[in-house]
């Protein structure tokens, strides 16, 4: 089952995102990521690579992205 998306996003100074505009942009980027992601999955899957493998894969992808102007 899918995690919904998110209601509430966090902003940099502990309060809530309020733009409507941020928010859709958020949801929808949250919304692509989690289809694209689903689909690798499955692609994974198919091709006999381990679900656990695959996923902790993902959370290392997430996890060693950059902070923009980190670089």
């Amino acid at each position: 089952m899918a995690a919904p998306i998110p209601t509430v996003w966090p902003g940099a100074d502990g309060q809530p995102v309020s733009c409507r505009e941020k928010i859709k942009v958020l949801a929808e980027n949250y919304d692509e990521l989690r289809q694209i992601a689903q689909d690798a999955l499955e692609d994974a899957l198919l091709m006999g690579v381990d679900e656990t493998a695959f996923r902790r894969l993902l959370h290392e992808l997430v996890d060693g992205l950059d902070k923009p102007g980190s670089c």
